[in-house]
């Protein structure tokens, strides 16, 4: 898989976890647009390094809602920080 195909995959799944968890995006890059993209993109780079993207794709695909992070997320301190941490 390509670079840039890999990223857009990860940027995805985080995204995707983000819907799941209901984390409000949206609302984190009006507060502060900087960076919230500059966290989106970490986030996204620690994604494409993770090896667990099909178990989470597989995670994804079963469930419109989460709870909670699975362990195994390479993003779970960044989906867990409050909303007045971010």
């Amino acid at each position: 898989m390509g670079l840039m195909r890999k990223l857009g995959h990860s940027a995805d799944l985080v995204n995707g976890m983000s819907q799941r968890l209901g984390v409000d995006q949206a609302a984190r890059m009006a507060r502060d647009p900087e960076r919230e993209a500059r966290r989106q993109m970490q986030m996204v780079t620690r994604c494409a390094g993770c090896h667990e993207q099909v178990a989470c794709g597989a995670l994804q695909a079963e469930n419109d809602h989460l709870s909670a992070c699975p362990s195994y997320c390479e993003n779970k301190a960044s989906f867990e920080l409050p909303e007045t941490q971010v």
